[in-house]
């Protein structure tokens, strides 16, 4: 088992390749999201958060997590990002690290005191975090967290941390490289195949027209513009052409 190294147990080294090979066929955000968690249930790791930052400091990080969704909506929509102290350290250095509920009593700012509060209320209260330097783009983090200190999680972290990290890099490596192309409409993340389909609903194609130019079936492209409807929160087809459309404008300007 040399990927792993020699001190680590087949139980193990059979999580991981099962995580690899996963991540290999994952083709969503929800895919993604199913493998690092049934990773992390599989080694008693309890909830995680993958966060990604994004170029400009105004954009949306890329989060994919187990976390309760009320936290993770008021979190993105506070832009938390911003002031949390666990990315601020995963900013400063590569190498990761553990953090827990007491370190709001090093915290300078009042801001970072509420975040640590606020998370704790949702049962968020200790992690082990892994910072992702690639050199690709802004930090991303994956963190590991629980409500309570456990010796097993603890245990855990101490015998394994670089299988986490090297889980980490992979997971990011994957997810960076499936989304790479993806274009924001209004602020809003499309794939690459989302954003052909309405590029084309824009001039006038019709689904099956559209399946046609592409090579794919009527009900697959329906499938994507459904997905880039529920994305910009709009009821029809010609909504969301609208929408591509100012946000077109908008970059051109």
């Amino acid at each position: 088992m040399p990927i792993l190294g020699h001190t680590v147990d087949r139980g193990l080294h059979r999580v991981f390749q099962n995580f690899i090979d996963r991540l290999s066929a994952a083709d969503d955000l929800g895919d993604f999201s199913r493998v690092i968690a049934d990773t992390a249930t599989a080694l008693d790791l309890s909830c995680f958060a993958y966060l990604a930052l994004q170029p400009s400091r105004d954009d949306k990080p890329r989060l994919i997590s187990t976390y309760p969704s009320r936290w993770t909506t008021h979190y993105l929509r506070n832009k938390y990002q911003t002031v949390d102290p666990v990315i601020g350290e995963a900013l400063q250095s590569p190498e990761p690290f553990r953090w827990g509920i007491d370190l709001s009593s090093r915290s300078a700012s009042m801001a970072e005191r509420q975040l640590l509060d606020e998370a704790a209320q949702f049962g968020i209260r200790f992690g082990f975090t892994v910072p992702i330097h690639d050199g690709h783009g802004p930090v991303a983090a994956l963190t590991f967290a629980a409500d309570e200190r456990r010796p097993q999680f603890e245990q855990f972290i101490d015998s394994h941390a670089r299988v986490l990290q090297l889980m980490a890099m992979y997971f990011h490596a994957h997810v960076r490289r499936k989304f790479a192309n993806e274009r924001s409409v209004g602020g809003v993340r499309m794939s690459p195949r989302e954003l052909e389909c309405l590029e084309w609903a824009s001039r006038g194609k019709s689904a099956w027209e559209i399946g046609c130019i592409l090579g794919i079936s009527r009900n697959t492209v329906a499938y994507y513009l459904e997905n880039a409807k529920e994305k910009l929160g709009v009821r029809t087809v010609v909504q969301a052409v609208t929408r591509l459309a100012a946000a077109n404008k908008e970059e051109r300007n």
